[in-house]
């Protein structure tokens, strides 16, 4: 059965009546979604929780949607299989989509392997709302940070469809960010998003 067939004909869109820029304006920042995408090691969530950390001491609405801890809850019934993946992120650039809207800066650090999900979650957003921030760190490099045993265990044949071994990772073509998280120090990194978005007016500095 096709999924529309599930969708119940009775459900109406409810139009709030406290709007995104009235809560923008409240917060004193706007509100965009910051996707953090890299190998895994590449230190996205390093990365995310940093700049969460920068931005809550410059007074900023914010949460982290990490990709580890989703799958404790909301995505927990989903495998690491190709199609589980596709769903995996459209399920989280909905929940994003509503971060947003309530206002806050909401950042995401998930392995995305897939540009056309990537661009899936982008259009679900307005135009600048969607800052894809690509964390370049080598293959060596990701390899090498890998204190669970991930990659050994994938290229021993232990972990299918394990990103950048059995499955691939296709690389942003022209992210808002390319931050280098495998040769720069974290502050480096943290300090060019957070310039970013003070040159694009989400923030002000402080």
């Amino acid at each position: 059965m096709d999924a529309q067939d599930n969708r119940s004909s009775n459900v109406v869109w409810h139009q709030a009546a406290v709007t995104r820029s009235g809560r923008e304006q409240t917060n004193g920042h706007n509100s965009a979604l910051l996707w953090f995408t890299g190998l895994s090691g590449a230190g996205k969530s390093t990365l995310a929780h940093a700049v969460e950390e920068r931005l809550h001491s410059l007074g900023a609405k914010t949460f982290v949607i990490d990709g580890d801890n989703v799958r404790h809850g909301l995505c927990g019934d989903l495998s690491f299989s190709n199609e589980d993946r596709v769903e995996n992120i459209r399920r989280i650039g909905e929940v994003a989509k509503l971060f947003v809207e309530s206002g806050t800066l909401t950042l995401t650090a998930f392995i995305s392997p897939f540009r056309s999900d990537r661009a899936k979650v982008r259009s679900l957003l307005d135009d600048d709302d969607f800052i894809e921030v690509y964390c370049r760190t080598s293959l060596d490099v990701c390899e090498s940070r890998d204190v669970k045993g991930l990659y050994a265990k994938a290229r021993a044949g232990e972990i299918p469809a394990f990103t950048g071994i059995s499955s691939p990772y296709e690389e942003p073509e022209n992210p808002e960010i390319v931050a280098d998280t495998g040769t720069l120090p974290l502050q480096e990194c943290v300090h060019q998003v957070i310039s970013y978005l003070v040159d694009q007016g989400i923030i002000s500095r402080k």
